[in-house]
């Protein structure tokens, strides 16, 4: 009786399937995060910024891309602290610690460059 049944329903599921991974490819949802830090309005961002062993140099690197930027809305530190508490959050809990402490670190040192103590 079950069996019958299986048989009786109409297969829609071939159609659906195609229609998801063409709108898939159409509107890209994942990776959205990367495609921001990449394609910035704000901020044209040096490879791997955010990967470098020091917090000055992420630091230096955020303040040269913010003040060199001429899209950007606000100023060159609101600019540059944004984008990478923008890293920082997108990243969560999967973010290492010590990399974490760094990108930390990387905020204050971004606040003493800019001189806003």
């Amino acid at each position: 009786m079950v069996e019958r049944r299986k048989a009786a329903r109409p297969r829609k599921t071939a159609a659906r399937k195609s229609s998801r991974t063409t709108r898939a490819k159409k509107s890209s949802p994942r990776r959205w995060s990367q495609r921001v830090t990449q394609e910035s309005d704000a901020l044209d961002l040096e490879r791997g910024v955010f990967k470098q062993t020091s917090a000055k140099k992420i630091a230096a690197s955020l303040k040269r891309s913010a003040e060199h930027s001429s899209r950007r809305k606000a100023g060159a530190y609101r600019s540059a602290l944004s984008m990478l508490t923008f890293y920082i959050n997108r990243a969560g809990k999967t973010l290492p610690k010590t990399q974490r402490a760094r990108l930390e670190r990387a905020k204050v040192e971004l606040k003493h460059q800019f001189g806003k103590e």
